[in-house]
């Protein structure tokens, strides 16, 4: 049965995907990047780099770059929104809760921001690796400083 609020919350999807489509933000490199990695779906052909300039645990600075469908690089933007100027472990828990939201069912968590609006990304299985490509290569980059490619 479709639930009275669905439409509501495909505009909000479709709306909020299509702003960070269009005008991603903190895409591009940066400098001399403490820590980065790339990463790349081959089912779809999606391509990630993230850099990171750390500063002690915390994220002072991010940048992502790549190609890809509507979802993996509106995804990167979200994401480097709401990590910007937190500390990793922040990083981990939206990862967490975004990761659960996708591929558990999990009710979205307020700790989410704009990545909520992915939530109907979960019923479409081929599509949950372009959303969750740019946190797995965030996880690798912060493992270890300047990691090169990751595959999914």
């Amino acid at each position: 049965m479709v639930s009275a609020t669905e439409p509501l919350f495909d505009d909000l999807y479709r709306e909020t995907l299509l702003e960070h489509y269009r005008s991603p933000r903190n895409r591009g490199r940066l400098e001399a990047p403490t820590h980065h990695a790339e990463g790349l779906n081959p089912v779809c052909g999606d391509e990630i780099r993230i850099d990171l300039r750390m500063d002690g645990d915390r994220i002072a600075e991010i940048a992502f770059d790549g190609q890809g469908c509507s979802i993996s690089q509106s995804t990167a933007s979200m994401m480097s929104v709401e990590i910007l100027d937190r500390p990793v472990e922040h990083a981990m828990a939206v990862q967490q809760a975004f990761e659960a939201m996708l591929t558990a069912g999990a009710e979205p968590s307020a700790i989410l921001g704009d990545l909520e609006a992915l939530q109907g990304v979960s019923k479409f299985p081929v599509r949950i690796k372009c959303a969750l490509l740019a946190w797995k290569v965030l996880a690798e980059s912060l493992k270890s400083p300047n990691k090169e490619e990751t595959h999914d």
